[in-house]
């Protein structure tokens, strides 16, 4: 029988950062009446947990990761290999368009589009040859998206472009960056491997599906959604964020894909005797692993700094702790006790934003955090250090003055004592930059109003449109 319900292909990519939102996404689509099945490998099932519980509806469609010779067996998610990764496990994951395309055929109500990740552009050729559409999903931000387009579209001249000043002429406001602050999927990218060529045309690819979906909003990036749909002369360029202000109601997990051990839940209750923003919450996300140096000069500079905080550390393999990956200096938390708490592995991150006594965020600026800090009203602390992160940073600091640079650089070893100095004073009270993020705050949560919002009627939008598919 035909469903009432249009039925949408959901299709994540296994990296924590990207699968987030796509599932909060996906609760707003099936609180909107659509029929969902996810397609998950089986070691990333269990990510799909929370929104199993929500809605015992969803369908999975569960096939195995073909091997690659460049990934260790066992590895199907981005975080057991770090940013280097992502070429062989976006090729491997290429090697599922049969099974999907079998599935499709046998199938009694199969789906009318394909909603994937940005990172599975691919998609796109294999829903042309189901004749249905690809929607593309951007878990990342609309200037994010706008530079990497300029940078794979004119790969020739800017390659050619001065290390120091790459000029991206088509955007709004003609921004330049430094060479090594573009994408660093664009950056990597090789031209004689094959991994890189499905990457490369998936990149591509995007921009010619049927539909995008940003992980963003108007008063945030209006200009650049603006500018994507001149981009790829259509409307269907939708801004549907922040996702996490209107994704899946249980915040305690939230981020858990089962890597941590929620070892770091109590400090909330340490937060709660601490004055209101006195507190720096420090955490580079879920991939980046700091080498002994840095780990070193971060704790100097958090000492020196005065400021209360909570440094959530990664923790790695036996083999990278051994290189001194991640490790804390001895004696740090003994000398700070009572001012600092140290997490190791995970923590409980959109709670502890949301906390009254945090007052700021020093962060990698990955668009997760971006959007959480600006859900919390945080001033952000940035550190940008690679992937799209110095993009966000120029966003956050030179376009909506939110955020402030501490430092820069995926190897940098900050000088101990101006580190200090740059988070003091990003915890000074009444700085402009507080103010603005505390606006942000009200703005992002106007954006996802029902009814009224510019996110709200996004979705409402996408789910018009694809209500007309159904009925084609």
């Amino acid at each position: 029988m035909e469903s009432p319900h249009p039925h949408l292909l959901l299709f994540p990519y296994p990296a924590q950062g990207h699968m987030l939102p796509m599932l909060d996404l996906a609760h707003q689509l099936l609180l909107r009446g659509l029929a969902l099945t996810v397609l998950v490998t089986p070691k990333n099932l269990p990510n799909l947990n929370p929104l199993l519980s929500a809605h015992p509806s969803v369908q999975t469609l569960v096939l195995p990761l073909p091997p690659h010779p460049k990934l260790p067996p066992g590895v199907e998610n981005v975080r057991d290999l770090g940013p280097i990764g992502n070429a062989p496990i976006i090729a491997a994951l290429s090697g599922l368009r049969l099974p999907i395309a079998r599935w499709f055929a046998s199938h009694p109500n199969p789906p009318v589009a394909i909603l994937s990740d940005f990172f599975l552009g691919w998609t796109l050729d294999l829903a042309n040859d189901l004749g249905i559409p690809r929607i593309s999903f951007f878990s990342s931000g609309a200037f994010l998206t706008s530079v990497a387009d300029f940078c794979w579209r004119n790969m020739e001249s800017v390659r050619r472009a001065s290390a120091d000043a790459v000029e991206l002429s088509d955007l709004p406001g003609a921004p330049s960056f430094r060479e090594e602050h573009l994408p660093s999927v664009f950056r990597f990218y090789r031209e004689s491997d094959p991994d890189w060529e499905i990457v490369r045309k998936g990149m591509m690819w995007n921009m010619a599906s049927w539909g995008c979906v940003f992980n963003t909003f108007d008063h945030l990036e209006g200009q650049y959604l603006e500018h994507l749909r001149r981009r790829v002369g259509h409307g269907r360029v939708y801004g549907v964020g922040p996702l996490n202000l209107i994704g899946l109601d249980d915040l305690s997990g939230r981020g858990d894909l089962g890597a941590g051990t929620g070892a770091g839940s109590d400090v909330l209750s340490w937060l709660d005797g601490c004055p209101d923003g006195s507190v720096l919450y420090v955490c580079f996300g879920s991939q980046k692993m700091m080498t002994r140096e840095q780990m070193q000069a971060l704790a100097s500079g958090l000492e020196t700094s005065g400021a209360r905080f909570v440094w959530v550390v990664k923790t790695g393999s036996a083999k990278q702790a051994e290189e001194g990956y991640g490790a804390v200096p001895d004696g740090f938390e003994a000398r700070v006790a009572g001012r600092g708490r140290v997490v190791r592995g995970w923590a409980p991150q959109v709670l502890i934003l949301g906390h009254r006594a945090v007052g700021g965020f020093l962060s990698h600026c990955g668009w997760n955090s971006v959007q959480e800090a600006v859900v919390a009203g945080k001033l952000v602390a940035g550190w940008p250090m690679e992937a799209d992160q110095f993009v966000n940073a120029r966003l956050l600091v030179e376009d909506m003055g939110v955020a402030v640079r501490v430092c820069e650089g995926t190897d940098t070893v900050p000088d101990a004592d101006e580190l200090g100095r740059a988070i003091a004073g990003s915890m000074r009270e009444g700085s402009p930059e507080r103010a603005r993020a505390q606006e942000l705050r009200r703005k992002a949560l106007e954006a996802v109003e029902p009814g009224g919002g510019s996110s709200w009627r996004g979705l409402d939008e996408l789910v018009k449109e694809l209500g007309r598919l159904q009925k084609q």
